[in-house]
């Protein structure tokens, strides 16, 4: 592919439309499946630390695979990356949704989450190829306002074919978004030629996969396990073993996976700071909100899934016009702005109660879809505009990563300060009532009254306070955050603080 350094590609705008589309159904998916959860957990007898690997097997395959993926990509030629990735993505999909147990759900959803790893940094990567520096800002809005879409688009997709369909229908629903993403990239999408450069680096790969993989699977089970059981603290010890060499490893090796100096660059270090921080707690949010709007008010999905549409018009609003507002405030203030707005969102949204009211509960996510749209197209920007364009690949990758995996932790540390909290207050909880929110609904259907409304009221106030206690712990990570972004990124560069053959922003996106 030619590019005019000035004018961009001729087709740019037409590409940077497929490539949302693309980006829409990857996204798609989760927000879609988290409308779905209380179903599974019925039909496929899931129980919470299945819905969390149903859900967290996607992301946490998407996040360790990125770099790797990236690296392929860069190799095989981006756009044959992006539909080799939306190959695999759909049919993951449909292997999924003939799923028949939660172990089998969690395999196939851990496909999905490959083929989603080769969309990603392709998308990101192509998008910063065919648009001209003066551009990009708002070629990076448009593209984070595609993710308020997916958000917007799939819990009400998911509420509506619930009311008519199985669980099963969440995951068909990819393919036609699949077969017009494919189709407008082979229309519109140029070809880019690959890049071979080097060994790729297997070792360093393995070694965060598994390094990311223990320490998951350490937070989502220590609620049944214990936080001081032995394999708790096992594979706990295990990830911040793999993760050392990891490091040590990536530093020694001649062609690594990951560059780890550019983590010097603070601009860099803040603005993935920001990004981490705001996905864990959409993830983490939204994992829980489902159950309380579904369980302890008893909304149908499709209402439930309207909950989610004021947060995601909020974001793509204030994504689309991002450019405008960074433009006005400079990015330091319009990252420390986002991520108090995130932080105030999350604080609300920890005072419902059983009887908050709808309108209630959605006000508060649109303050949480607020503060994302502001940050995620200018934390984007300056993420890429930190790094020389020979590494422009593998920033799309690390951002996505970074999201990725704290969006993962997300849902596991929320999740397991949710789940421990209603263990612990529903300890003295009949058969397995005391498991978690939907095993409680479940023996309340074969309880006779008046148990079964003693039973439903208690168990919904558990969970209730838990998930406010979770959504605190979102909140107050956001609020640091933002205070150390607002310092960090104001403080003027400190000698070394940019990497050898790091340049700056103007200099590194002009190639």
């Amino acid at each position: 592919m030619t590019e005019d350094h000035l004018n961009g590609h001729p087709r740019r705008w037409a590409a940077l439309g497929v490539l949302s589309l693309t980006l829409v159904a990857v996204t798609l998916d989760n927000s879609v499946l988290n409308t779905a959860l209380p179903s599974l957990a019925r039909d496929l007898h899931a129980t919470t630390s299945d819905l969390q690997w149903i859900t967290d097997a996607y992301t946490l395959i998407f996040a360790s695979a990125l770099i790797l993926a990236g690296a392929f990509g860069t190799r095989l030629g981006m756009r044959r990356a992006l539909i080799g990735g939306l190959v695999v993505f759909g049919g993951g999909s449909v292997a999924a949704a003939l799923s028949d147990t939660p172990t089998q759900l969690i395999a196939w959803r851990a496909v999905m989450g490959l083929g989603a790893a080769f969309v990603m940094p392709a998308t990101l990567a192509i998008v910063t190829r065919m648009f001209p520096p003066h551009e990009r800002a708002k070629a990076f809005g448009a593209w984070s306002a595609a993710a308020g879409v997916g958000v917007l688009v799939g819990p009400v997709t998911g509420g509506a074919l619930l009311l008519h369909f199985s669980w099963s229908s969440t995951f068909w629903i990819n393919l036609p978004i699949v077969a017009l993403a494919l189709a407008g990239i082979l229309a519109v999408i140029p070809r880019i030629p690959a890049q071979p450069s080097g060994r790729l680096d297997l070792l360093g790969a393995l070694l965060s996969t598994l390094a990311i993989a223990a320490l998951v699977d350490a937070i989502i089970e220590a609620p049944q396990r214990g936080w001081t059981d032995a394999t708790t603290l096992g594979e706990t010890g295990t990830a911040v073993l793999l993760a050392a060499v990891f490091v040590w490893w990536e530093l020694r090796v001649t062609n690594p996976l990951v560059r780890l100096d550019l983590f010097t660059n603070r601009r860099f270090e803040l603005a993935s700071l920001a990004l981490a921080v705001t996905f864990f707690a959409l993830f983490g949010t939204l994992f829980e909100l489902s159950q309380y709007l579904q369980l302890v008010h008893g909304y149908s999905p499709l209402l439930a899934g309207l909950g989610a549409v004021p947060f995601a018009i909020a974001m793509s609003v204030a994504s689309a016009t991002s450019s405008l507002t960074t433009a006005r405030l400079g990015t330091a203030r319009a990252l420390t702005l986002g991520l108090l707005l995130v932080a105030a969102g999350l604080g609300a949204l920890a005072t419902a109660t059983t009887d908050t009211t709808f309108p209630v509960i959605a006000g508060f996510t649109a303050i949480v879809g607020l503060g994302m749209g502001m940050l995620m197209a200018p934390a984007s920007l300056e993420i890429n505009g930190s790094v020389p364009a020979t590494y422009a690949s593998m920033a799309s990758s690390l951002q996505s990563v970074i999201r990725e995996l704290g969006g993962v932790l997300g849902i596991a540390v929320v999740g397991a300060i949710v789940s421990t909290h209603y263990r612990a207050t529903m300890a003295d909880a009949p058969s397995v009532a005391g498991h978690d929110l939907p095993s409680a609904h479940a023996v309340a259907a074969a309880t006779p009254a008046p148990g079964a409304g003693e039973l439903l009221a208690t168990a919904d106030h558990a969970f209730t306070v838990a998930m406010g206690r979770g959504l605190l712990v979102a909140a107050g990570v956001a609020l640091v955050a933002a205070i150390g972004v607002g310092v960090g990124l104001r403080r003027r560069p400190t000698p070394g603080s940019v990497p050898t053959g790091v340049a700056e922003p103007e200099a590194v996106l002009a190639g």
